[in-house]
């Protein structure tokens, strides 16, 4: 289907291709050099220097539509207007004479919230993220096509940093005044992703709408649950659930009327991929998905283990290609918000329900742990604060979020229950990290409402609710004190997260006492 780009002043190029198919988009991909195929047929890419997002180079023009919304900072960093303008100029300069690959298309799956988005690309792979990542239009929506939000990838061109006024040669520039991104100097596809959510995180809440960066399913009894968590918390893992509907793997809107899916896919980590523990994951991965800094075997067989390139590597796909999904996108109110966090310290029990309160603070907060290996200069757990459970994504304050979220608990009587993915007995290192089996088990009783009504007990110092039995898991475990061996040492290790906690809350001003109290204790206390 024809298209000029003459509205962004992007012309003379060679040719304009705009919504290829899959099929076509492989074969330039792959004649163009950008991949190869794997002995599935997915598109195997390398990023090169970047394999992951580059959170220093993101900037948010500085406008005075917007100045008093955003939450400046390290996070979102101002940019002056001048320097997008020149960086613009420069790109589009660069993609003259060169082809470019076009995806139109949709962010949110609830058609009075959807974003038209048009993704202008370099590569021809790129286009094909975008088109197995965002919603695909039909060809009749192709006809009148009308962009409210415009993204330009150039990984090709590279700035010149401290010169151009940036930090390095990539660059993520988001304007929201010309509605545009513009990405440079990065083959990471997930800026791509990333970037455009971010805008979503920002133009929902004036909606009414809480924009989360989470996973959704629906039960069979049509009862829908949502799942938080940074990387490595096992966010995807738990949310493909053969016995539940998939909405979505990653971003999610939530208005009165439900949860709504902003993807047409899933972007899932691929390192240590297993067939048998994540079959969903594991199968989705054939003809039309793209493989990002995976190492292939001589017989073209991905090596899931291989950490050559980064631990970061992924696995892009469309939801359809997971067979248990809700294909609407969309589920109700949720009845169950499941927080998880991957506890390298070992004190952080394997399920416990939250007050209001408590899940406003936690929620905040934003907690997990890095251990060795999966960072460079980590050689030892390390607590890790992420607002919302994805700062990087949300542009306003995250009391904003987080009042959002406090409403909406109260309006529909949704449970919170806050899962700890990671280690017990004495934590990373010492301990073992609790079993897959048992942390499904007691997701699944959650969402079940087998955790309703039995017996809780307080944790002395991170105040959450601890369940005293849950259905086919050792009741021994439910406390994590009782797995340690020396529980003096138990006790200042707990301690010690608490302060964590409490640190980190420090720089949110303003928070009601009733959120503050609802946080750890770090005064001494008798642990149960």
């Amino acid at each position: 289907m024809s298209i000029n780009l003459d509205c962004l002043n992007i012309n003379g190029c060679k040719n304009i291709y705009r919504n290829l198919s899959v099929s076509e988009l492989v074969e330039v991909a792959v004649k163009r050099g950008e991949g190869v195929l794997s002995d599935k047929g997915a598109l195997v890419v390398n990023t090169g220097k970047y394999t992951g997002r580059s959170p220093k180079d993101r900037f948010i023009v500085k406008q005075s539509s917007i100045e008093d919304k955003i939450n400046w900072g390290e996070v979102n960093q101002p940019i002056d207007e001048d320097i997008f303008n020149k960086m613009y100029d420069k790109v589009v300069n660069y993609l003259k004479g060169k082809d470019i690959f076009v995806f139109d298309g949709f962010v949110g799956a609830d058609k009075e919230y959807t974003l038209p988005i048009r993704t202008v690309c370099e590569c021809a792979y790129e286009a094909m993220f975008a088109n197995q990542l965002f919603r695909r239009p039909t060809v009749s929506e192709l006809v009148d096509f009308e962009a409210k939000f415009n993204i330009i990838a150039a990984p090709g061109f590279k700035a010149n940093g401290k010169e151009d006024g940036l930090n390095s040669e990539a660059f993520i520039l988001v304007n929201f005044d010309k509605k545009i991104i513009l990405i440079g100097g990065t083959q990471y596809s997930g800026e791509i992703k990333k970037s455009v959510f971010s805008v979503m995180n920002f133009l929902l809440p004036e909606k009414g709408v809480m924009p989360m960066h989470c996973s959704a399913n629906i039960g069979n009894d049509g009862r829908t649950a949502i799942f938080f968590g940074l990387s490595g918390t096992g966010k995807t893992t738990l949310s493909t659930d053969p016995e539940r509907r998939l909405i979505g793997d990653d971003e999610h809107g939530w208005s009165d009327k439900g949860v709504f899916n902003f993807e047409g896919g899933c972007y899932a980590k691929a390192i240590k991929l297993d067939k048998d523990k994540e079959k969903e994951i594991y199968n989705a991965i054939k003809f039309g998905t793209i493989l990002e800094n995976v190492v292939l075997h001589s017989n073209g067989k991905p090596d899931y283990d291989s950490n050559k390139y980064t631990e970061n590597t992924r696995a892009a796909y469309p939801i359809e290609y997971i067979d248990n999904i809700e294909k609407s996108g969309m589920g109700g109110n949720p009845d169950t918000i499941i927080f998880l966090t991957a506890d390298a310290f070992g004190v952080m029990p394997p399920i416990a329900k939250l007050s209001k309160e408590a899940a406003m603070y936690h929620f905040m907060s934003g907690y997990t742990s890095k251990v060795a290996g999966t960072e460079r200069g980590i050689t030892e757990p390390k607590a890790t604060f992420s607002s919302c459970f994805g700062e990087p994504f949300m542009l306003m304050n995250p009391a904003v979020y987080a009042e959002l979220l406090g409403e909406k608990i109260d309006k529909y009587g949704t449970d919170v229950y806050l899962v700890n993915t990671g280690w017990l007995s004495g934590g990373y290192g010492k301990g073992d990290r609790i079993k897959l089996s048992y942390t499904r088990t007691m997701v699944k009783a959650a969402l079940e409402g087998k955790l309703k009504d039995v017996q809780y007990m307080e944790h002395p110092i991170f105040k959450i609710s601890m369940p005293v039995e849950c259905p086919g898991v050792p009741s021994e475990i439910l406390n994590p004190k009782n797995t340690w061996e020396d529980k003096g040492a138990y006790d200042t290790k707990a301690l010690e997260l608490a302060e964590k906690f409490q640190q980190n809350f420090k720089k949110f001003k303003n928070v009601p006492e009733s959120i503050v109290e609802a946080g750890p204790a770090t005064k001494e206390a008798s642990c149960v």
